[in-house]
């Protein structure tokens, strides 16, 4: 598969949107193959990391984030499995599984159904070692300052409001895969 090839139908234009997509999600593939290359013995698909790093934020452009030149009408927290849905569409049901499961460290269905989240009511949770380590290399990039690596600590401040159950799987996947 092309991953490249994928976003280009999606993002038929290069502009800020694409950029920050793209440049996002090389960096979320950089270090989730970094964790592939610390870890042989974990016997991670490589390529499948790479090509699923790259298509994990696909959805975005369908969703409301000015900030990041979103500019669709649906809830950012829905591109997941907007993604997830265009992804599988285009015949790729394992790499829809990142995109739909990547969003903070997952969600679970019992999270959505509190939270009332706007997002199809079943698990989230990432469940290959693959898409868990996509998830733990999402975390550590931000799309607004594309140029900067989060600390650990930071990224730990960052999940602490949505819940206990998400810092602990965190700091699983941080004694796992650094």
């Amino acid at each position: 598969m092309n991953a490249l090839a994928l976003i280009d139908k999606y993002y038929p234009v290069e502009n800020e949107l694409k950029h920050i997509l793209l440049v996002h999600s090389r960096s979320v593939a950089d270090k989730a193959l970094q964790v592939a290359d610390r870890h042989p013995e974990l016997l991670l698909d490589r390529q499948f990391l790479e090509e699923a790093s790259l298509l994990h934020d696909i959805g975005i452009f369908l969703t409301h984030a000015p900030g990041i030149c979103c500019l669709g009408d649906k809830p950012y927290i829905c591109h997941g499995s907007l993604g997830a849905d265009l992804v599988r569409a285009e015949g790729f049901p394992r790499h829809a599984l990142v995109c739909e499961r990547h969003t903070g460290t997952g969600l679970s269905l019992e999270q959505i159904v509190r939270e009332q989240l706007p997002v199809p009511h079943r698990d989230m949770l990432p469940v290959s070692l693959e898409e868990q380590v996509i998830c733990f290399a999402d975390k550590f990039f931000s799309k607004t300052h594309l140029d900067r690596e989060k600390s650990v600590e930071k990224v730990l401040r960052s999940l602490a409001p949505f819940g206990e159950e998400g810092v602990e799987r965190f700091k699983e996947w941080c004694e796992r895969f650094l």
